[in-house]
């Protein structure tokens, strides 16, 4: 992948809050028009990297390019490029949903439609709603029109659908493909892993400031595990199950044993762990505390 083909590229990138830190030499890049996850549980370090990618922070050492820019240098070109979603994010309570668009439409050299981002986040009914009377979940909807109406090059959803119930996470999952369909690059974290994988075309999972494992959702199983495959299969009335780096030798010695002794393999099954087995195991030992959440209460420079 050469340079020109990148949106984001990350070598050696460090953060420290004084004595802790953070984010601890890690490399990633991603290509321009794809969706990108950064997982990872509290305090392991990717807010702080997303929030130096979108310029919110300044690193401590290694080199950041977006877009082609270093974000720290905040160019205002750059700026215009970009759509964020915060975790939390205010907005102006006396104004309606369409009033809040089209004031910070006025912002970017070419806006979209008012109209189509309300539809594209499904605000429909609620265009002439005050945002004040807003529920949780429609207040998160705005969070994500106010990202697109810029027409941006590269999002960042920061826990974009945290709030949302089950048809309205569907909806904003609809949202981020046909985004993907317009060329647009998304860097996504989520705590949801049945949403990066859904979503991402590959996922890096952080822990304690370093990248454990990256690649696409569907080939991780097996990275960082104990097995690449689970071999099932029911014998003499109880599950058997068997973990392998090589199924068919022994699905071979399964089944030539089974057939000399003139049995069945009853509900065979071959599986490979998910994005969530992978997941789940490589951030077992996770302490809760460390930099990021730390500096929780930091304010965010605008």
């Amino acid at each position: 992948m050469v340079v020109s083909d990148l949106a984001i590229d990350v070598r050696g990138l460090r953060k420290s809050y004084g004595a802790v830190e953070a984010v601890r030499g890690i490399d990633f890049a991603v290509a321009r028009g794809e969706v990108f996850g950064l997982l990872g549980p509290n305090g392991a370090g990717k807010t702080s990297t997303v929030e130096i990618l979108e310029g919110y922070r300044q690193r401590s050492g290694g080199d950041v390019t977006v877009l082609g820019k270093d974000p720290a240098r905040r160019e205002r070109d750059l700026r215009a490029r970009m759509g964020i979603v915060l975790q939390s994010s205010g907005i102006y309570r006396h104004l309606s949903v369409r009033e809040t668009l089209t004031h910070w439409a006025r912002i970017y050299p070419a806006p979209r439609e008012v109209e189509e981002v309300i539809a594209l986040a499904g605000l429909e009914s609620k265009a002439a709603e005050r945002t004040r009377r807003l529920s949780g979940g429609q207040l998160r909807r705005l969070d994500f029109a106010l990202a697109l109406i810029g027409d941006p090059e590269l999002i960042f959803l920061d826990e974009p659908t945290t709030g949302f119930d089950p048809a309205a996470r569907r909806a904003a999952w609809e949202t981020v493909r046909a985004l993907r369909g317009l060329g647009k690059t998304i860097l996504l974290t989520t705590h949801y892993l049945d949403e990066a994988e859904a979503l991402a075309d590959r996922v890096a999972i952080i822990k304690d400031g370093r990248i454990l494992v990256e690649g696409r959702p569907d080939e991780l199983g097996g990275e960082g595990t104990t097995g690449r495959y689970r071999v099932s299969y029911v014998e003499r009335g109880e599950t058997v199950a068997r973990e392998t780096d090589d199924p068919t030798a022994l699905l071979n010695e399964l089944t030539s044993a089974a057939l000399a002794r003139g049995e069945r393999l009853e509900r065979l099954r071959v599986t490979q762990p998910s994005l969530e087995d992978v997941y789940l195991e490589l951030t077992a030992d996770e302490q809760v505390g460390d930099a990021d959440a730390d500096r929780d209460q930091a304010v965010v420079g605008g």
